[in-house]
């Protein structure tokens, strides 16, 4: 298996991650300080908030320009939540808990309101948001022994 990312410890420290992407981009993953963590990068949930703000500002901005819709810039907020399924109306679940993603999308420039609610439909259909609501699969296997 060739991966796109790599994550391994780094020893030594409670629970950060040293975090290898793709052509040798790398950062540093970590926990607060106030569950044991360092603080020393964001944390998990951090990092799937970003990837999905990327995304759906990376789709966004490129329908802008092939539509050449004067979108300045776009800026999304994002926020990760735990809710009792009881209180979500629109939830299939209804014990426990049920993870809530807030995405509010910022589109800076003159554009019209069937522009911006046509690129607000368009966010939603980013690659990374279709992933997380659609039925997703994750294996886990153990990797070769190290001799």
């Amino acid at each position: 298996m060739e991966p796109h990312v790599v994550v391994r410890t780094h020893r030594g420290h409670p629970f950060q991650q040293l975090v290898t992407l793709g052509a040798g981009h790398g950062l540093l993953a970590d926990e607060p300080a106030a569950v044991g963590g360092e603080d020393g990068g964001p944390g998990p949930y951090e990092l799937l908030l970003a990837s999905l703000g990327t995304c759906k500002s990376m789709t966004v901005a490129m329908y802008a320009r092939r539509k050449q819709w004067p979108l300045e810039e776009v800026v999304v907020r994002l926020r990760h939540d735990r809710i009792h399924a009881q209180d979500c109306a629109e939830c299939e679940t209804k014990e426990g808990l049920v993870d809530q993603l807030e995405c509010e999308v910022e589109l800076v420039g003159p554009l019209d309101d069937a522009q911006r609610q046509r690129l607000l439909e368009i966010a939603d259909k980013c690659p990374v948001h279709r992933t997380l609501t659609s039925e997703v699969r994750i294996t886990t296997r153990a990797a070769p022994a190290q001799i």
